[in-house]
Formats: C-alpha cells, sequence, structure tokens
C-alpha cells in the first residue's frame, strides 16, 4: 500500500471551504490553524479509503491533541451513511462531507484516498496520493516535516 507524495503545492494556503457533517454542523477549513492538519479525501465505495481508515484512526489516537485529522467523504449518493459507516469502522475520525466534490475539483484529484497535509500556519506541507500505512516510521517522517512528533 504506497502512493505517491506529491510536494509541488508546499506553502499553498488552507482553503477557505464550508463542509457539513450529517447534522447539518458546519466547520470552516480555514478556521483550523493552529496545530498540524491531515485531510483525508475518500469515500465508502472506495476499498483503499476503507482499508486505510483503521490506520488513521490508531494515529488520531496516538496523536490526539497534537495534529487534528479531517475525513471528509465524496460520497455523492448516499451521505447519510457516511457518518455510521466511519463511526463503524474508525470512530475517532472527524467525518464530513463534501457532496459536490468540491475538494476534488480544488486539491485537482481523481484518485482517492487523498490526504493533504497543513502545518499549525495552515500551509500546505505535501499531499499524498493514494492510501497510506499512517502508523509506520515512513509516515512519522512526513508528518514530522511539519514539525509535528512522531
Amino acid at each position: 500500500m504506497e502512493g505517491v507524495v506529491d510536494r509541488s503545492h508546499k506553502g499553498s494556503e488552507l482553503p477557505d471551504f464550508v463542509l457539513k457533517d450529517s447534522t447539518g454542523k458546519e466547520l470552516r477549513l480555514a478556521s483550523l490553524k493552529g496545530k498540524p492538519l491531515l485531510i483525508n479525501l475518500w469515500a465508502t465505495w472506495c476499498a483503499p479509503c476503507v482499508a486505510e481508515l483503521p490506520a488513521l484512526n490508531r494515529l488520531a489516537e496516538k496523536r490526539q491533541g497534537n495534529l487534528r485529522i479531517v475525513t471528509i467523504s465524496q460520497d455523492l449518493a448516499q451521505p447519510e451513511k457516511v457518518t455510521p459507516f466511519l463511526k463503524d469502522k474508525a470512530p475517532l475520525l472527524e467525518g464530513w462531507l463534501d457532496p459536490q466534490n468540491d475538494l476534488t475539483a480544488f486539491y485537482q484529484t481523481t484518485t482517492l484516498p487523498t490526504s493533504i497535509y497543513y502545518d499549525a500556519q495552515g500551509r500546505e506541507v505535501w499531499r499524498y496520493i493514494g492510501p497510506r500505512h499512517w502508523d509506520n516510521d515512513k509516515a512519522a517522517a512526513l508528518l514530522a516535516e511539519a514539525g509535528q512528533p512522531a
């Protein structure tokens, strides 16, 4: 399970998108500065995305308080299934919706999962296209690029 690291957008500002969860609660991405942020674009129908969820959940547990992980579903057909699906597979992860796939267009990606990592100042560090084992030494080295302790 290996993907590609893309640093060509390094330094780009965190976008000012507003996401919603299944209850209608809103989250403004641009408000998430202050600690490193890992955005994960995924979908319930994407087998590599689903396989990656447990490792992301373990990362959320290990880095609690030092790293925010925001999972953003690209499910168009049945967004109401996202929250229960995520709660079952990765209960520590935040389940947000992008029903118009605005973020896949913004990040110019057609591959799921795609993860985008921002430093505490809201500047992009890298993008990871494809699934990843998030709880190993290679992932720890990537996360350290934003000053995130291992």
